[in-house]
């Protein structure tokens, strides 16, 4: 389905939590953050152009490397603001999976993210029960890989097919023999576009090879205008290391992805309380300037950069220091982080769906549904990590992606804005009347068309219909026969073309399914 030539996406009221005064409180904290202490930039490249945009630039004595304190002025900030799109269109393969993202319309698409080291995989073993020998259940076995080509490939495949799945960022971190950092981004983007008809997305191992994902992104696009018009893959650069560091290699791959024009994810990733203040006013202050440093510097290295607002904050366990994504300080920090972006008129690239335990079960599923209501009812525009992720981002679990698909399912229903008016109000009167004259009085003759038009929400998708759980079994079966049905892959014609044009790509049998 699609709306206007683009997925449809969810368009949802937002609802805020902190207050418009509140944002200009925190904008303030921020922007005083970035002209004191302001940035440690490790990059020779990037302290030129800030220092030529009006910052105050000068040596760091205090590293053992080359380092330049910068102190970003509000001016250059607010004019790397205004410089930046306030509508950012991310391509697809199949033209009616792009999406829009536009600062105006709060439109919910939920994608995933990380590059999980384990691949969890499922099958459904029979268990009988000690005292009773009758009695049998039957229940998922859990069992490691580590991620592989072919994993990333079944990733994508699985993902195609999930309905509320909008965009794909490769979630399997590619640990197969012959790969190598000169290799590797090739045969993410390969593998990822392989099977996959919506947006994709990655971070960039080595940015010498930038040219080379983009030249195959633009064979499968139908040429470099094409790509420009349709830019079915994006990147993400994490330039920040918490607090205010601005990392010399990352940020040389923002450099070189704003240059060449395409969409960019400017991501911070603080941890509230260890490389961020733990409360709600600090994190989002200081994630806010280290996010809003990135968006000037791709501003100044290309005005008009598309960017998107990368707010990725965790809290620490107090406990262990490890990230916690299912505590509510979590989603405060996301809803507050939405709230500032918006502010600036910048697509959000926002989180929500982590489950910090190791297995499928009802830890995850309360650790994942609570902060999709949260961040998603802020009207976030673009929530990665959303599907399939275990014990933190360490894992991706494909039994547990097709159970969040179905809880996602169930948010956009529970958040979809009432499209009512005068005139449905006055069709409502006549139908109790109908049906208060009528012998049965009821209203089962009238749900048919609401059914059609999508405004009936649907029954769980794994309920059970004996006195047992089957949630699991149940969606095990609906992965199995994703897995082992159609896909749409790329043809054998335009896989010769890459294999022929793109150095990199490793033994072909390792991308079939």
């Amino acid at each position: 389905m699609t709306e206007n030539g683009y997925r449809p996406g969810t368009i949802v009221n937002p609802q805020k939590r902190i207050s418009d005064e509140q944002v200009k409180i925190l904008h303030k904290a921020s922007m005083e953050i970035l002209d004191d202490p302001g940035i440690v930039c490790f990059n020779e490249e990037a302290a030129d152009y800030l220092d030529k945009a009006g910052c105050k630039v000068k040596k760091d004595e205090n590293w053992p490397q080359k380092a330049w304190q910068v102190r970003i002025p509000e001016n250059t900030v607010m004019g790397a603001v205004e410089s930046a799109p306030e509508t950012v269109v991310l391509g697809a393969r199949d033209p009616g999976n792009r999406l829009h993202l536009d600062t105006d319309v709060p439109r919910l698409y939920f994608g995933t993210g990380s590059e999980t080291n384990i691949y969890l995989k499922t099958r459904i073993a029979e268990f009988q029960q000690v005292d009773d020998p009758n009695h049998k259940i039957r229940y998922p076995v859990f069992s490691e890989d580590r991620g592989t080509v072919t994993h990333l490939c079944e990733s994508a495949k699985l993902c195609n097919a999930l309905e509320n799945v909008d965009f794909y960022i490769r979630n399997v971190n590619l640990q197969d023999p012959d790969i190598t950092e000169d290799n590797k981004d090739v045969n993410v983007f390969l593998a990822s576009l392989m099977y996959m008809t919506k947006h994709v997305q990655a971070g960039i191992t080595n940015l010498d090879r930038l040219d080379d994902v983009l030249k195959m992104a633009a064979l499968i696009a139908g040429g470099e205008d094409k790509l420009k018009e349709n830019p079915i893959v994006s990147f993400i650069t994490c330039l920040v290391k918490s607090p205010l560091q601005m990392v010399e290699d990352t940020t040389q791959k923002l450099i070189g992805v704003a240059r060449r024009g395409f969409p960019v994810v400017v991501s911070s990733s603080p941890q509230g309380g260890s490389t961020a203040p733990i409360l709600e006013e600090g994190m989002v202050s200081m994630i806010n300037a280290e996010i809003l440093a990135g968006i000037t510097l791709a501003q100044v290295v290309n005005p008009g950069t598309p960017v998107l607002y990368g707010a990725v904050p965790v809290r620490a366990r107090l406990d262990t220091l490890h990230d916690l994504y299912g505590a509510p300080e979590f989603v405060h920090y996301n809803v507050d982080c939405v709230q500032m972006a918006r502010s600036y008129r910048i697509p959000v690239y926002s989180t929500a769906g982590v489950g910090d335990t190791k297995v499928p079960g009802m830890q995850a599923m309360v650790e994942k549904i609570l902060p999709y209501l949260g961040v998603a009812s802020s009207g976030a525009q673009y929530i990665h990590y959303a599907l399939g992720l275990m014990d933190k981002t360490n894992v991706f679990c494909p039994l547990q992606a097709v159970l969040d698909d179905a809880s996602i399912g169930l948010v956009r229903d529970i958040l979809r804005r009432p499209l009512f008016g005068k005139e449905n109000a006055e069709k409502t009167v006549k139908e109790v009347r109908k049906v208060m004259a009528s012998s049965t009085r009821l209203f089962a003759r009238y749900i048919r068309k609401p059914l059609r038009e999508g405004l009936v929400t649907k029954p769980y998708a794994f309920e059970s219909t004996e006195d047992k759980d089957e949630v699991m079994v149940k969606a095990a079966e609906r992965l199995d026969e994703i897995l082992s049905g159609p896909d749409d892959r790329l043809d054998e014609g335009m896989l010769e073309r890459i294999y022929k044009e793109v150095p990199g790509p490793v033994a072909r049998e390792r991308f079939l399914l």
